[in-house]
């Protein structure tokens, strides 16, 4: 079985645009900026032998607000910059019912059966609540980036840290 860190998107691998204390995903590719440390820390993982897997729930497609193909256009940017092994998106809204958009793990759980990961040997790192509760719920670590955001805290357990690279220093030791 093989190890994985899962990685949130946005406030994680790149900077979250933040209006009124709440984050929001770029609006195009010209709107990345990949956070300092990013390409570091996701090296130093891979090269531990750790699969480094993107769970994002991207609700603005359903809700009209972003084109599916932005969506994918940042992240194929993001791949083509950063060492990622795969990309898993939730485009559903909480009101859809699906197992995939965090909090629930269904990203995790598909990867895992994908690509033959032990979720409890493995990783998340996330900077929202849903993202903390889908690793809980998956049976993974949870690292927290807290930016202070004004909505609802994670529940523990969970490690606080600054930025991925900190999650990776810890995860490393």
């Amino acid at each position: 079985m093989r190890r994985a860190v899962f990685l949130d998107r946005d406030g994680v691998l790149n900077r979250a645009l933040v209006r009124d204390g709440k984050p929001y995903p770029p609006r195009s590719v010209a709107e990345v900026e990949i956070l300092p440390g990013t390409r570091s820390a996701l090296e130093r993982l891979r090269a531990a032998g750790f699969l480094t897997i993107v769970v994002t729930n991207q609700p603005d497609v359903a809700s009209g607000k972003q084109r599916r193909e932005v969506v994918e256009a940042i992240n194929a940017h993001l791949r083509a910059h950063l060492p990622i092994d795969a990309v898993k998106i939730c485009y559903h809204l909480d009101q859809h019912g699906c197992e995939c958009r965090k909090p629930k793990p269904g990203m995790l759980l598909q990867a895992a059966s994908e690509l033959g990961i032990d979720l409890a040997q493995s990783y998340l790192v996330g900077d929202r609540w849903r993202d903390i509760a889908a690793a809980q719920a998956a049976g993974c670590s949870a690292y927290f980036i807290d930016w202070k955001y004004s909505e609802k805290r994670p529940n523990e357990p969970y490690v606080a840290v600054k930025s991925l690279s900190d999650a990776a220093d810890q995860i490393l030791r």
